[in-house]
């Protein structure tokens, strides 16, 4: 198991990739975000997209779908998150676009009023293939601290 005592900050993670699914852009933008540049290659034309296009929101699910099942993977005592900073969309995604993302710790806090939980904030880009920045976030974690070993008689 991974606690917070175990993050560095500075360390970078690769948490994985993802390839972009046109079926899926279209598939996410009719639940979740129906604009025409996201549902219609005619529509998306007409747009300075070019061509259709992920939504933001989409993006930011795949990139989680990414750090979510490598946080499992790890192990990691993760507890949550109250929310994400600074969140931009800096390039559209597109269809047959891979996706790759990363993060860097930037700061670690321990709880004043829960002493078994700290926080950290990580700054995660999410690249296209190209290493072209598509979006940007700086995600704030809840995690568990490593329990005290129980204390041993000599």
């Amino acid at each position: 198991m991974i606690y917070w005592e175990d993050l560095v900050v500075g360390e970078e993670q690769a948490f994985g990739s993802v390839e972009v699914s046109r079926d899926e852009v279209i598939e996410f933008a009719r639940r979740y975000d129906p604009q025409p540049f996201h549902l219609s290659d005619e529509a998306a034309a007409r747009t300075h997209f070019g061509r259709i296009a992920a939504s933001g929101w989409h993006t930011c699910a795949m990139a989680m779908g990414v750090i979510a099942r490598r946080v499992v993977q790890d192990e990691q005592a993760g507890l949550g998150s109250p929310g994400v900073d600074e969140l931009r969309w800096l390039k559209p995604v597109y269809p047959g676009d891979t996706l790759t993302i990363s993060g860097t710790i930037i700061e670690k806090t321990p709880s004043r009023s829960k002493p078994g939980i700290g926080s950290f904030r990580t700054a995660t880009r999410v690249t296209n293939q190209d290493g072209v920045d598509v979006l940007t976030f700086t995600s704030i974690v809840l995690m568990r601290r490593r329990p005290a070993e129980p204390a041993t008689e000599s």
